[in-house]
């Protein structure tokens, strides 16, 4: 999290500059709906050819690291408060060329298209649609071109409330609502081992080789290299958010509260540091950036701390309902509420935050997470209260896609090599890739 400051500026480091090589050999996007008028057309009029199967290839293969994306030189530091020029100044909102991604999909004789509607098929879910590639509705988990399915995972039979995947390690952790953790094989894709915890899975990190998750009344800490197990008391209530920072592991708590601990290395245990007050109900969310911690709570207010002295420095209303989740881009706070928004936040020469753009949904939002595709180019995944995540690319909001679940997604976690994870509230974790070459529109 190294921040430099110069006055009240914050510096931040830019992107890579994406790589357009190759365009021409991208399928046409009008051509696909059915109604291409260009002539010639820079884009191919075909299909490209199919990937190599990948059904019997391990979803995290053995050289790839499990803690961040290894996708060339791309890395997600700038979701995490990593530096940038201070001449960034993105215009939010500004939809650049094109558009809302593959919306429709089907194809069309003459000016006939047929088109999909954006809704899964229940018989399709159930396995017995008898329309096939007929059906007005979708046989499909997304809707775009540019990430996959890659397999599923089965086996929670409630929400599930974290996804992690330790440094170091070759297994998937995911914790549920069933009050259980289920380890996975990123090699075979198989369940090894299930931890029954007695008490529902509120959220779960990892930090290095630390697996922290958070039940009724306690934090649980496990080495995963060396099986130390320890038990962090002192919240009162469900922790629902989780998230290490200045050396220190924050956890909010049903209560209102802000617990904090320091690892003691010579007891090797973590010992209570701090109390954070303030906020009046649930501490549902907490993101660590630009030497800050921020937490979101039902009491629909963010609060901003200083990461040294732990000092409350603002509080932020302008939600009108709970704040469930925050994520740092750069220099701005992006938070989601179930009052439909998606707020971006930006400091002030005064160094408080203001809005700088407010991005409305038709559903209430459940939950971000900021990533980059496999051009480096940084998308928001917004998980909404209608079953589905929205794909965007940042800062313009313009819609790259769509992500569909059975009920809505409370989790989602990056993995290496351009690889992410979600779960939704019915227990199912599913494997997602991005893909190299996608098509654009013409």
């Amino acid at each position: 999290m190294d921040v430099d400051e110069h006055g009240n500026k914050r510096v931040f480091q830019r992107l890579g500059a994406s790589n357009d090589s190759g365009k021409q050999q991208k399928v046409c996007y009008h051509w696909r709906a059915g109604r291409c008028n260009k002539f010639p057309c820079p884009y191919l009029h075909r299909e490209l050819p199919a990937p190599p199967p990948q059904q019997h290839q391990p979803f995290i293969s053995n050289g790839s690291s499990s803690k961040r994306p290894n996708q060339g030189v791309h890395d997600d530091r700038s979701f995490s408060g990593a530096r940038r020029s201070p001449n960034f100044n993105p215009t939010w909102g500004r939809v650049h060329g094109g558009g809302a991604g593959n919306r429709a999909q089907g194809s069309g004789a003459g000016n006939r298209v047929f088109r999909k509607i954006e809704k899964l098929c229940n018989y399709w879910l159930q396995g017995n649609c008898s329309y096939g590639d007929k059906c007005k509705f979708l046989h499909s988990w997304s809707v775009g071109d540019c990430f996959s399915s890659l397999t599923q995972l089965e086996g929670h039979q409630k929400v599930v409330s974290g996804i992690a995947l330790p440094s170091g390690s070759d297994k998937l952790y995911t914790g549920s609502k069933d009050e259980t953790v289920r380890i996975w094989d990123c090699q075979s894709g198989q369940c090894t081992g299930v931890v029954n915890l007695g008490g529902e899975v509120g959220c779960m990190i990892s930090e290095g080789p630390w697996l922290f998750v958070g039940i009724p009344n306690v934090v649980k800490a496990w080495h995963t290299q060396n099986n130390t197990e320890l038990s962090l008391s002192g919240p009162t209530g469900q922790v629902y958010a989780l998230v290490v920072g200045n050396d220190l592991l924050f956890a909010g708590v049903q209560d209102g509260a802000i617990l904090a601990w320091k690892f003691n290395a010579v007891s090797n245990c973590f010992e209570p540091a701090a109390s954070l007050k303030g906020h009046t109900q649930s501490v549902i969310t907490l993101v660590v950036g630009a030497n800050r911690l921020y937490s979101g709570s039902m009491d629909r207010s963010i609060r901003v701390w200083n990461l040294e002295n732990l000092q409350c420095l603002q509080t932020l209303t302008e939600h009108t309902s709970v704040v469930m989740s925050l994520l740092c881009w750069d220099q701005f706070l992006l938070s989601c509420s179930l009052d439909q928004t998606v707020k971006v936040w930006v400091a002030t020469e005064s160094g408080n935050l203001e809005v700088t753009y407010t991005h409305n949904e038709e559903q209430g939002v459940l939950y971000l997470c900021g990533m980059h595709d496999s051009e480096a180019k940084p998308v928001l995944l917004c998980s909404c209260n209608d079953n589905t995540v929205r794909v965007y690319d940042l800062p313009s909001f313009s819609e790259r896609g769509k992500i569909f679940a059975r009920e809505g997604i409370r989790a989602i976690q990056i993995g290496p090599g351009g690889l992410f994870f979600t779960g939704d509230g019915s227990g199912q974790v599913r494997v997602w890739n991005w893909l190299t070459e996608a098509a654009a529109p013409a």
